[in-house]
């Protein structure tokens, strides 16, 4: 009994450590969100004097006011949707279609394309050559910037592989006996048996698309063409909230808003989309990298 007793509790110290451990982790990741969140609801002069850590002290909206009145921002944001929509349906698709080729044992050279897919993995030829390829496309402050570059991703493609390699060659053989080309049996037959390795593949372009800022500070000079991330590190990096501040309305300018509280708006407004986003296509997500992993 002696022996039970003290298991049952190095057991019971054991579950504290980790228990306090977990909960000290995440306290620590969601806080500097939780932070901005609380700020951005506080009135910007008020906020100015410091003491604010768990809720607002004098709650506001007019912090997302100023956000959403500044057209600036409402491009921004036409920008990013519009790009993450249309780059995540090319990007899927195109990766979709060659790594399907990949896929299949009758490809001639599939070999020495892996193997030259795989060396990109690991190198790169650096940015000048990168933009001065954008440059000479003609892609340089144009929106196609955003889609074309990343149609394809090699690593992305090896969880297609994965995934098209374990669909019963059954289901091919019959579309071909009934006639059914290539471009037939993919969008009739493999995409629709392979909605959970689509939605991953999805996901993980779609939060690129909206967290993309550097291809927008590097490749667009033209401010309508700006994503909001862009925006944002722009604001942040030089200072120009208090440029948008002079574009207010006089009574919210100077009243209520401050460059910093506009800044924690703008935060969340950028980041808020993506995150509801996310649990819809959370068990997809998750079906596809363990189904692409463990059959790979």
């Amino acid at each position: 009994m002696n022996i039970l007793q003290r298991r049952d509790k190095k057991d019971l110290l054991f579950d504290i450590f980790n228990y306090s451990l977990m909960v000290f982790i995440i306290f620590i990741v969601i806080y500097p969100i939780w932070y901005v969140i609380i700020y951005s609801l506080n009135d910007g002069v008020d906020a100015m004097q410091g003491g604010i850590y768990w809720w607002p002290r004098v709650f506001t909206l007019e912090n997302y006011k100023a956000v959403f009145t500044n057209t600036g921002i409402i491009n921004a944001f036409y920008i990013t949707i519009l790009k993450t929509i249309i780059g995540t349906i090319v990007h899927v698709l195109f990766t979709g279609m060659v790594a399907y080729a990949f896929s299949r044992s009758e490809l001639i050279g599939r070999k020495f394309y892996m193997i030259m897919g795989t060396i990109t993995l690991f190198f790169g030829g650096g940015l000048i050559p990168y933009f001065l390829l954008i440059r000479n496309l003609g892609l340089f402050d144009n929106f196609l910037v955003y889609i074309i570059p990343a149609m394809f991703n090699f690593f992305e493609a090896i969880i297609f592989i994965s995934f098209f390699r374990s669909i019963p060659n059954a289901l091919e053989e019959a579309a071909k006996i009934d006639g059914a080309s290539y471009f037939t049996i993919f969008f009739r037959i493999i995409l629709p048996v392979s909605l959970p390795v689509v939605a991953t593949i999805a996901l993980f372009h779609g939060v690129y698309q909206w967290n993309d800022y550097f291809t927008g500070v590097i490749f667009i000079n033209n401010p309508n063409l700006q994503p909001i991330q862009t925006y944002l590190y722009r604001i942040i990096a030089q200072s120009s909230a208090n440029q948008m501040l002079n574009l207010m309305p006089g009574s919210i300018a100077t009243r209520t808003v401050t460059s910093q509280s506009l800044k924690m708006a703008t935060m969340v407004v950028t980041t808020l989309p993506i995150v509801f986003v996310y649990p819809f296509l959370q068990k997809y997500f998750v079906k596809g990298v363990m189904i692409g992993s463990i059959k790979g």
